[in-house]
This record gives structure tokens, sequence and C-alpha cells, in this order.
């Protein structure tokens, strides 16, 4: 019997509700998938967010040793994203035709290398005749190409897995790896910053540069071994949890766009497109400029800075769990990720006009926090409700690559604000204004793209009946 058949077969035996032994298989079959592949996901994504952010913890002592400017920093932090921009979608694509293990593991061996190349900018300079502030900008384009594909990928790699009725707490469980990576990146880029100075002749800017490089360069061989490209390479599956998988994911898929045609004319896709401009360019305005702001309360210590950054990451992860949790069980996605938003932008507004405030700027810093974060695994659901295929490869790899350009935007508002007013802290109310509008589109969203999709369940006997 041709495969195709068997599969049409199995899904048009599937009860509209199934028994509780039947939702047993099924749960055990995910449980055992996300068991299998998600730890290996977050502390990837873990080491890519301490890759990606620590530069904000270097500019504290770097700018002043490089004599680079604020503005220097800004367009340095954000040519990252230009070249993110550029190369996500090639990137994504190669990864649904070689494969995820392969290419995840590329990534993360190249972008490793590279972070801690910006540790060594002057003596690069020197070497190829150039200002150190043009190999700066030159580094960290270079970051944004080799990490291209990366958190997309993943999200594709996610929806090769789980239907969409199960991906929020799935994309919770993997992007809580953004806030712990925050988290305990200020601590420990605080610490290295500290402990580190003066030793070989280097700067602890530079030392925590090349330490919280290994992290990827080891995780990059974990994926090797660990990961399995698609549900039919799974040697850990048997043949009745495969066919359950890839059932539910032949239900889950239709209607959905497949075709690369189909990607570039749905506004749909344009639509996530703006959600995630907008509320990205207030998470990297509050991820790149935090330490900033701290220290501009008078807090001079990097370690002291590191542990207070920390605090309202890790409330956020407590939020963000709360939130996907609840999201999952009610089946309402627009609410939770709408209201999340607002919140994330009155808490901006609240932290920089209480910035002379220590106690008050980190608690609504938290609150600004655990908004942000708590959207972000509700929306990248969405994607996977318009798209599927070589659609969902490329469609998801253009969200994030225009939806990433926040990063340049992000940035450069907090510096263009410091620069015309004199105020680090004027940047983020128009951040906050950026989430406010990202609410707005959310709650603009149609309703038929977020319908509930019913749960099935297949357990081996109805493999033999089909």
């Amino acid at each position: 019997m041709p495969r195709g058949y068997l599969m049409q077969t199995i899904s048009e035996q599937i009860p509209a509700q199934a028994s509780a032994g039947e939702l047993d298989f099924e749960d055990r079959t995910y449980r055992k998938v996300i068991w299998r592949i998600l730890p290996v996901l977050l502390l990837c994504y873990m080491a890519a967010y301490l890759d990606r952010v620590n530069i904000g913890f270097a500019k504290l002592d770097m700018l002043n040793e490089l004599q680079f400017s604020n503005t220097v920093y800004a367009l340095g932090a954000s040519m990252f994203f230009w070249g993110y921009f550029l190369f996500e979608v090639p990137s994504n694509l190669l990864l649904h035709r070689y494969g995820a293990r392969f290419w995840i593991a590329r990534i993360m061996l190249t972008w490793a290398v590279i972070s801690m190349a910006v540790a060594f900018t002057v003596p690069l300079a020197g070497f190829f005749h150039i200002e150190s502030s043009t190999m700066f900008y030159v580094l960290r384009f270079l970051l944004g190409i080799c990490e291209a594909g990366f958190f997309p990928g993943v999200i594709l790699y996610l929806n090769y897995w789980f239907p969409t009725h199960r991906q929020s707490r799935v994309m919770s469980g993997f992007l809580m790896a953004m806030p712990i990576s925050l988290t305990l990146g200020g601590i420990l880029s605080g610490w290295l910053m500290n402990s580190m100075q003066g030793v070989h002749g280097m700067s602890g800017w530079q030392w925590m540069l090349i330490i919280e490089g290994i992290p990827s360069v080891i995780m990059a061989f974990v994926v090797i071994v660990c990961l399995a490209n698609n549900i039919d390479s799974a040697k850990w599956l048997s043949a009745a949890e495969k066919a359950l998988l890839k059932a539910n994911l032949q239900t889950d898929n239709q209607g959905k766009a497949s075709r690369l045609s189909e990607v570039f004319f749905n506004p749909r896709v344009w639509l996530l497109v703006l959600i995630l401009l907008t509320f990205n360019t207030g998470f990297y305005g509050l991820a790149f400029w935090m330490p900033s702001i701290i220290k501009s309360t008078g807090i001079t210590n990097s370690l002291h800075i590191g542990l207070l950054t920390a605090i309202p990451y890790a409330v956020a992860v407590v939020a963000m769990l709360l939130n996907a949790r609840h999201s999952n069980r009610t089946g309402e996605r627009r609410m939770h990720a709408a209201i999340p938003a607002f919140i994330g932008g009155v808490g901006l507004i609240l932290s920089a006009y209480f910035a002379n405030n220590l106690v008050l700027s980190v608690f609504f810093l938290s609150i600004a926090a655990s908004g942000i974060l708590s959207l972000m695994p509700i929306f990248w659901t969405l994607p996977g409700t318009v798209l599927s295929g070589v659609a969902a490869a490329a469609g998801i790899g253009m969200i994030n690559a225009f939806g990433n350009l926040s990063g340049f935007t992000g940035s450069m508002i907090t510096a263009v604000a410091e620069n015309l007013t004199g105020n680090i802290n004027n940047g983020t109310y128009v951040l906050a204004l950026c989430l406010f509008v990202s609410g707005g589109l959310i709650l603009a969203i149609p309703a038929s793209m977020l319908g509930r999709t019913a749960k099935t369940a297949i357990t081996p006997a109805k493999l033999e009946t089909a």
C-alpha cells in the first residue's frame, strides 16, 4: 500500500474525541520527542544568545579602550542584523534541503569563531590595514552572516515534528533559553570582565568574548551526534510513533501554503513581518542597552551591573512559561500575544520615567522584559498556521529576516535619542511605542488564522486496522 494512501487512511480513522488510552499514547510519543530534541536546541540557543548580546557588556569597557563613540557601537551592533537579513532565507532553504543536523552545526561553529575574533579587533585591523571601527563593522556583519538561519531554522525544525496546537509550550521551552542566557550571561559577563582584566595583557572584555564563544563550539559537535534531521531518520522512534507524528502533521498542514510562490504575496505573512519588526525593536533596544541604562543610575562595577541585568530576565522566564502554558490550555493566541506587548510598552515607559531610582527602574525593566518575552513563544506558533513545506522554510526565514532588522532600529533609536537629548533613557519611550504598535497589529490578525486545531491520536491498534 503506498505510504501517502496509508497516511490518508490513518488520518480518516482518527475519531473526533480520542479515548484516554489513545491520548496517552500520543502524549507519551510527543514527550519522547521533546526530551530528545528540546534540551539540545535550548542549549544551542543559550550559546547563540550569549554570543549575540555579550557585545552590550563589552561596550562598558571596549568603547574607551578602542576610542569608539556610542554611535560607532550602535552601528556596529546593528551591522550584525544586516548580515543576518541578507543570508537568512537562503540559509533556511539550504537547511530544508540538506538537513538540520549538519546546517545547524555549521552555523554554530562559524559564529563562534567570528564572535571570538571581535576580541582581536585592533590586531586584525592592523593586519588588514584598516580602521579599528571598520574592522568592528566587518566582524559584526560576518557574525550576522554566520548566524543567519539558526533561529528560523530551529522554528522550521520544530514544525517538522509538532502540529500547531502543540507548538506554544514547545516554543516556550525553546525560547526560555533567551532569558536564561541573558540572566546567566549577565552574571558571567560581568564576572569575566572583572576577574580576567589584565590576564596575559588582555582586557576583561576580550577574555569574555573568547570564553563565551567556547560553548557554541562544543554544541556544534553535540548537534551532529544528538539530532535527527526529521521523523524518518529518528532511529529512537518506533514505526507506530513515526506514523502518529507524520499523520498529525499531514492533518495539520491541510490548507496551508506549501509553494515558494505563495510566500511573498501572502498578506498574512507580511502582517507577521510587521508584528515581529515592531516588538523585536523593543526587545533588542532593551537587550543591547539595559547594561548602559543601569549604569546610568550610578552603578559602575561590571559584576554589579551583570547581577542587576539578570533580575528582569529571571522574572521574564516565569512569566513566559505561565503565559505559554495558559495559551496552550485555552487554545487562545491573540490576547496572549497582544496583552504582553502592551504590558512591555508600559514597563519600558515607567522604567525610563523612574530612571534615577534604581529599585523602581529595575522593577519596571522586569515588567518590560516579562511582557516582551511572554509574547515571543506565542508569536512563533503563528507562521506554522499559514505555511508548510518549502513555503515554511522560506516564509519563516523571510519573517525573521525582515523582523530582525529591528536589531538595527532597536540599537540605533537609543543612540540617536542620546545624541539628540543627552539622555540615554529617552529612546526607551520610542521603543515602548513600537510595542504598542505591535499589540495593535496582533489584534488585527484575522480570526481564521488563529483557529483552534483539534488534537488527534493514533494507536498501534489503529495502524493495524489501517
